[in-house]
């Protein structure tokens, strides 16, 4: 074979060679992009779901807004996981509710160290007592529509500081929310007035909706009056079958985070009828009946009806 020819020869081999990828390094897909869709949004994380709902009616897209604890908790005695802890040390801001709520918050912010922290409450001039509890405040503001219109200000100026160029947003959208809270109490209370008078007593598991009651005139008997079912005692069922019996209430209620068993039995003892689990502390998930606040609040008046005062369900929507 000539000298020329080998060359050729040798040619044609490295051809095959680098086609067939034996001597060329293999083929790699193109560097993937980082997905800048929400990369550079700051993080927001709220106590549990029901301000994390709240949080992203005021934000908008311009936020990453996230619940320490999943639908269904029980959000008083949380044991919060390393896990959560080591999400919050990411965030850019938590929000609480304050009022001695999250009784597990300040050792959980101290593992996650200096991250801003705002609380709702303090827009809270003079929040009402938990009856039988000394001068220890009643947490659970959120059920208030009109009382939520604060909570609405309070991120709308927390957001603006940790997003300035949102600001005209931030506001647009609080003022927007604010109006279907508004929109909401209007419901809310009309709804109620079907109640008589005479039935107008909530009876429930926890003293978690005096605000409730307060707004639309209802008075209100439970079995504790912070959540913790460890209190429930035999003079504590015994005082309330008493009362839905001599208050001659149709129905009596439960919280969706706590056993009704206990409650189930005061139906029974007090020969009226357990008229299910109201939502209070936690929204359900997406799929459930409460994924949002106002459905939140809107399951409730629908169930509440129902049991006290069954002519006027058809007028709850």
């Amino acid at each position: 074979m000539s000298l020329k020819s080998s060359q050729y020869y040798l040619l044609q081999v490295l051809a095959l060679l680098l086609l067939t990828g034996c001597l060329a390094e293999p083929l790699r897909s193109p560097p993937r992009q980082p997905n800048t869709s929400g990369a550079d949004r700051p993080v927001v994380l709220t106590t549990f779901s029901i301000l994390a709902d709240i949080a992203r009616n005021v934000a908008g897209d311009r936020l990453e807004v996230r619940s320490i604890t999943r639908e269904g908790a029980e959000i008083h005695g949380y044991e919060p996981s390393p896990s959560d802890i080591k999400r919050a040390t990411g965030a850019n801001l938590i929000v609480k509710n304050g009022l001695g709520l999250e009784v597990w918050f300040q050792r959980f912010i101290r593992s996650a160290g200096d991250v801003p922290t705002v609380t709702l409450s303090d827009s809270i001039d003079t929040p009402l007592p938990v009856i039988g509890v000394g001068d220890r405040p009643n947490p659970h503001v959120w059920m208030s529509p009109q009382l939520t219109v604060k909570y609405v200000d309070v991120l709308v100026t927390a957001f603006t500081k940790l997003d300035p160029s949102g600001t005209e947003l931030f506001i647009a959208n609080g003022a927007a929310y604010k109006g279907r809270l508004l929109e909401l109490d209007k419901e809310m209370r009309e709804g109620l007035a079907v109640v008589p008078k005479e039935q107008r007593l909530l009876v429930t598991c926890e003293g978690a909706f005096s605000y409730l009651a307060t707004d639309y005139g209802l008075d209100e008997a439970y079995l504790w009056p912070v959540n913790g079912e460890s209190q429930v005692t035999p003079q504590r069922m015994a005082r309330l079958i008493e009362v839905v019996q001599r208050r001659k209430v149709p129905a009596v209620f439960c919280e969706s985070t706590v056993s009704d068993k206990a409650q189930r039995q005061v139906a029974h003892a007090a020969g009226t009828k357990f008229g299910g689990n109201l939502y209070v502390d936690s929204l359900s998930t997406p799929d459930g009946p409460t994924p949002t606040l106002l459905d939140l609040q809107r399951y409730n008046l629908r169930l509440i009806i129902k049991g006290l005062a069954p002519q006027g369900e058809i007028n709850a929507r």
